[in-house]
């Protein structure tokens, strides 16, 4: 099963069609293609900061003639947004004024969208649980006389 995030607009109404589900997990084509998998989320700033993480990583790493470090800190900075990169996005639509609904457990989109549905259509209030007080006159009277075990009495040696 896996964990959906359910984020809302910022404007919404009794029914949001805007809502976006993040499935929380890793990122295959986050680890594989970084700065497209960035860009095609809109995470603008992201995907040019890991482009240019990486280019100059390579760079660095042609100039010292250690194309493996360069590769090697390439392949971290891929790891980094296969991890995170669902956190994100998540942050970059709070950012934008989404705010979380929550969280669903599904296996698939379709059915974290159908435990959504059925969430959200639920009436808010459930109805009041009645109070229960009890009676004082059918309470059993306070012990005062000596009980099991090491206590202490006050007034009693």
């Amino acid at each position: 099963m896996a964990i959906y995030v359910v984020m809302e607009p910022p404007g919404r109404g009794e029914r949001s069609d805007g809502t976006v589900f993040v499935r929380d997990g890793f990122a295959w084509l986050g680890f594989l293609v970084p700065p497209l998998w960035l860009a095609w989320n809109r995470l603008w700033i992201e995907a040019a900061l890991t482009f240019v993480v990486m280019a100059i990583l390579s760079m660095l790493g042609e100039k010292l003639g250690l194309a493996w470090a360069g590769s090697a800190l390439s392949l971290l900075v891929s790891l980094y947004v296969g991890l995170e990169g669902q956190g994100l996005r998540i942050a970059a639509l709070r950012r934008r004024g989404w705010h979380e609904w929550g969280v669903v457990e599904a296996d698939r989109l379709d059915g974290a969208e159908t435990r959504h549905a059925l969430e959200t259509d639920m009436p808010d209030e459930q109805p009041p649980v009645p109070r229960i007080v009890p009676d004082a006159n059918l309470a059993r009277p306070a012990q005062t006389g000596m009980a099991l075990g090491l206590t202490h009495t006050p007034g009693r040696p």
